[in-house]
């Protein structure tokens, strides 16, 4: 930004005196309010400096983080370890194409799915009400449509009879016990808060953040008991691939808080994880009061669960006495688990890693 002034103004005429003088006043101005609007803009953007103009410990940003990530990634690809040809191909992604890192290829499958959204849509606009009464299950189901959308909550409550999730949507609301969604008391017990739509057929491309999921153990008189098998947890994802669950709080269900598993346990195939999910993150949730476990795979592959917190269960889902609930369970046939920065308390045991008996270890 340059400024014109007049240096010599001329004294002998008065008028012309004046209009230099307020020449420069108005330059003056106009240049102290572009460099106002300026600093104001430079404050909000969100690319006001590239990490090459940013400095760290004697380094530029971005010559600091690649230095890390490189190191991370040669770390991994160099591990030594078994099922390397397995780990190998869950970094190629639908497409055909390979990543360094899994975790880099769900990172660029979340990118596509943002692009891959058509509407943005809030669920009041159809009748829904967070005022703890409506029954907004039906307004949810019209707000999503045939999917390919971003679904919009805002504070309250909202009554459901139990949410079921297209392919290529996003479920978010506005924070962990802002947006709650509870069971309506006459939902039987074989219900999910959240689940998604087509167990047997598979979806793909799921979010669901934000928000906190109520299964309501004490409706109908506190009669409601896990109904056995992949039945009566806050959130169950069932033979879906590509899904992030993040910053979801799942309350009291009857079962598990939060099951990533095949649409049944009772698996005879040999290809035990044909059927189940592949490619989960579940990231900076909280799980309490659950039956069983907290979180839970079942002949899943591929499933990241990071910064989570378990805590407390009620253990309803065993007999008085012989409670078996762990915070984070890894079970029958789930393969390629990583868990990482996880808080578990109040269980029988942190971490499982497990399988029944007529069923394959993980």
């Amino acid at each position: 930004m340059a400024f014109r002034l007049i240096k010599d103004y001329d004294t002998t005429r008065n008028a012309r005196y004046i209009a230099q003088q307020r020449a420069d006043t108005e330059t003056i101005e106009d240049g102290l309010n572009s460099l106002d609007d300026a600093i104001k803009t430079h404050k909000t953007s969100q690319t006001a400096h590239t990490s090459d103009q940013i400095t760290h410990q004697g380094f530029s940003l971005r010559t600091y983080i690649e230095s890390l990530y490189n190191r991370m990634r040669n770390l991994i690809l160099n591990a030594d370890g078994t099922n390397v040809k397995e780990v190998v191909d869950a970094r190629v992604d639908t497409d055909g194409n390979i990543a360094p890192l899994l975790k880099e290829r769900l990172d660029r499958d979340y990118m596509r799915l943002n692009k891959r959204i058509k509407r943005v849509v809030h669920v009041d606009d159809y009748g829904a009400a967070g005022d703890g009464v409506t029954d907004c299950s039906e307004a949810i189901m019209k707000a999503m449509g045939n999917g390919k959308v971003k679904i919009k909550l805002g504070p309250g409550v909202y009554v459901v009879r139990g949410v079921k999730l297209r392919s290529n949507v996003i479920f978010e609301g506005d924070g962990m016990d802002i947006t709650t969604l509870i069971l309506h008391d006459e939902t039987p017990s074989d219900e999910w808060v959240i689940t998604n739509a087509d167990h047997q057929g598979g979806n793909k491309n799921i979010v669901i953040r934000d928000m906190t999921l109520d299964w309501n153990r004490e409706r109908q008189n506190g009669t409601m008991k896990a109904m056995g098998g992949v039945k009566s947890s806050c959130l169950l994802l069932a033979q879906v691939k590509n899904a992030w669950v993040q910053r979801v709080r799942t309350v009291n269900p009857a079962l598990h808080g939060i099951d990533i598993s095949a649409p049944t346990y009772d698996i005879s195939d040999s290809d035990y994880t044909k059927n189940g999910c592949d490619s989960i993150w579940i990231d900076g949730c909280i799980c309490e009061g659950y039956g069983d476990d907290g979180i839970t795979t079942h002949y899943s592959k591929n499933i990241f669960i990071t910064n989570n917190r378990c805590l407390y269960p009620s253990g309803t889902a065993h007999a008085l006495g012989k409670a078996n609930s762990n915070g984070i369970e890894v079970d029958d046939g789930s393969k390629d688990v990583w868990l990482f920065n996880n808080y578990t308390e109040g269980n029988v045991r942190g971490v499982e890693v497990k399988a029944h008996a007529k069923w394959p270890a993980p």
